[in-house]
Formats: structure tokens, sequence, C-alpha cells
């Protein structure tokens, strides 16, 4: 009885939740803080997955688009908790949520295929964290695909700059590289164009 009430709790929990996904998250958040060094503001942090059966597309040949968004999700977990910033703004009151991001598929991944994720930070605004993340794959160590993702901090009373001081004092911001002052640019024609509309 016992048994058959455990299959029913986890088949309904399947059904109703990604359950894999929260797996995936508390997994890399634990593996890091077991087995991982603490990381500067601007140091690299890197996670590793395999493009599976449950990533592929409807040809079964390579990685599905969304399923580059799920792994960007666990590599950002990871560089949250391994970088501190995260811990630094709840200390807060804050959280961050993911604002905007831009992806370049450079080349597919195909099935089977191990590859890294890496994520670093690159800039940052009053209310924005920027990182750029990649998918690397193992076997040829080639960028298959580029990330920009603008990470939107919420209920800060404080700029983000302030909460970098307090993390590593010795840290200034650095220029935006030019790749990102056009990104920027897009956004902002973008909700200009936008708010025409209304």
């Amino acid at each position: 009885m016992l048994c058959s009430c455990s299959v029913a709790i986890i088949a309904i929990l399947y059904f109703l939740f990604d359950v894999n996904y929260f797996v995936r998250i508390i997994f890399t958040v634990l593996w890091g803080r077991l087995f991982e060094k603490k990381k500067k503001l601007f140091d690299t942090t890197t996670i590793y997955g395999m493009c599976s059966t449950q990533d592929v597309d409807l040809v079964l040949k390579h990685m599905n688009n969304a399923r580059y968004l799920r792994e960007l999700d666990f590599a950002r977990f990871h560089f949250y908790d391994r970088s501190g910033i995260y811990a630094a703004v709840a200390k807060r009151g804050g959280s961050a949520v993911q604002g905007a991001s831009t992806i370049r598929y450079r080349r597919a991944i195909p099935i089977f295929t191990p590859y890294r994720v890496t994520t670093k930070l690159i800039y940052w605004e009053d209310k924005h964290f920027y990182i750029e993340q990649q998918f690397i794959s193992l076997s040829d160590n080639f960028i298959r695909t580029v990330v920009l993702s603008r990470q939107t901090v919420t209920g800060l009373k404080v700029p983000v700059d302030e909460v970098i001081t307090e993390m590593e004092p010795e840290v200034r911001r650095p220029e935006p590289t030019q790749e990102l002052k056009l990104w920027l640019d897009s956004m902002e024609e973008s909700s200009r164009n936008l708010k025409k509309q209304k």
C-alpha cells in the first residue's frame, strides 16, 4: 500500500511539475558548493552537460533551441551561487530575474555530444547585471552558441554598484563591449517602437 501511494505521489508530481528541472538545479548548486571554490566577480564559471534524447529536436539529430535556454538557467544559478552575487542581492532584500537575452547559434550541438556552458559577468548598470554565456563542445573546443543576458535586479533599494562594492571593494565597472553596446541600442530602439504603437 505504501509503495503504491509513493508511486502515485511521484507520478502526480511529475505530471504537475517539471521535477527534473528542480532536481537539476539543486544538484548543480550542491555540486558547486561541495566540490568547487568560490569565484570572484569576473571569474568564469563552468557547468557540463550532454545533448541527450530528451534534448533533441523533431528530427532527433541535435539540441532543440528551447533546451539551450533551460541549460542557461542551470549555468546562471551556478554562477549566482559561486560568485555570491545572488546572496549579496538577497541579503539586501532583492532578487534577480531574466530581463532579456539574445542568443546566436553558430553550430548545432549533435545528439550525445558533451559540452560545457561558461558564464561570466561582463558589465552592470543601476539595476542590471549583464552576463555572457557560451556553449562549447568538448570534442573540438568549438564555441557553438553565444548568449548575452540582462539580469534585472528587483526589490533592491540601492544601486547594483553598492552591492558590488560591498562584495569586492577593489572592483570597478568595466567598459561595455561593442557587442553589448549594439545589443543595448537595439533594445532601446525596440522600446521606442513599442511605445509608438500605444
